[in-house]
């Protein structure tokens, strides 16, 4: 079992800072093929969303969320890119993007494997 890994992660232009525990360590990156998702394309690591600390730059956060309104996808104001989402699959997790966490280039853990985010359950009807 891997051990738990406290991570920093940021924007491009540095005005977000976050830290957060990754439970499984940088082990089990993923992408989404949701209708958002697979537009952004960044991959992502599981942290526990209660360890997820906006040390600086809260205020240059923005939100997009959409259909159910669970899944929350937060994005640096001034350089665009997305920090982190909190699941729809599970709100107490959060998805750190791979490429903003200090240390960790995405090329090196190819192949990332796809997550079908096109056939949620939480998009099925009855």
């Amino acid at each position: 079992m891997t051990a738990p890994v406290t991570v920093r992660a940021s924007c491009h232009c540095g005005a977000v800072v976050l830290t957060a525990e990754l439970p499984r360590g940088l082990t089990a990156p993923a992408r989404c093929d949701c209708s958002f998702c697979r537009r952004r394309q960044a991959a992502n690591v599981s942290a526990r969303t209660d360890t997820v600390t906006i040390v600086q730059g809260a205020e240059n956060l923005t939100l997009y969320s959409w259909g159910t309104g669970t899944a929350k996808h937060y994005f640096c104001k001034t350089c665009g890119i997305y920090t982190h989402h909190q699941r729809r699959s599970d709100p107490d997790e959060t998805g750190i993007n791979l490429g903003c966490i200090e240390g960790a280039n995405p090329r090196d853990f190819d192949p990332i494997p796809w997550n079908d985010g096109v056939n949620h359950p939480s998009d099925r009807g009855g």
